[in-house]
């Protein structure tokens, strides 16, 4: 993955035969923060439904679809990348400065958001060409 702050983390399957299967995530293990905030996305039944288009400054996040399937856009300002992301042991970290958006959608999806931090509407930046800007002055 060429794109900055972000990765592919993948959680331990324990199979548990007829019983089904486990995955586990642990702060600081499986997850490289300490998490102050979980929230779901879910009844994503329009085909057109576009999640996400922003980025934070600070914040860092782990996206996981528990169930079903959709694609993750993401763009660290010189590279972008989509993911489809049907595994529900697979997660995407996204961290700050990493605008991503979310789309294709299938009826059935369910995502789960592990978040570093509370909800803090001063942490988005919600229109790409500040993003741009906010990158450059980073620097």
């Amino acid at each position: 993955m060429n794109l900055k702050n972000c990765e592919i983390i993948h959680l331990r399957r324990i199979e548990d035969g007829n019983d089904g299967t486990i995955s586990v995530a642990e702060e600081h293990r499986d997850i490289p923060f300490k998490t102050k905030r979980v929230y779901y996305i879910y009844d994503l039944d329009n085909a057109s439904a576009l999640r996400g288009k922003h980025a934070h400054k600070e914040l860092e996040q782990v996206i996981f679809c528990m169930h079903g399937s959709y694609t993750l856009g993401l763009d660290d300002g010189t590279n972008q990348m989509d993911i489809r992301v049907e595994d529900p042991s697979m997660g995407v970290y996204l961290g700050p400065e990493l605008w991503h958006t979310m789309y294709d959608f299938s009826d059935d999806c369910v995502l789960m958001v592990m978040a570093s931090d509370y909800y803090n509407e001063s942490d988005y930046i919600r229109n790409y060409d500040e993003f741009k800007n906010y990158l450059k002055n980073q620097k």
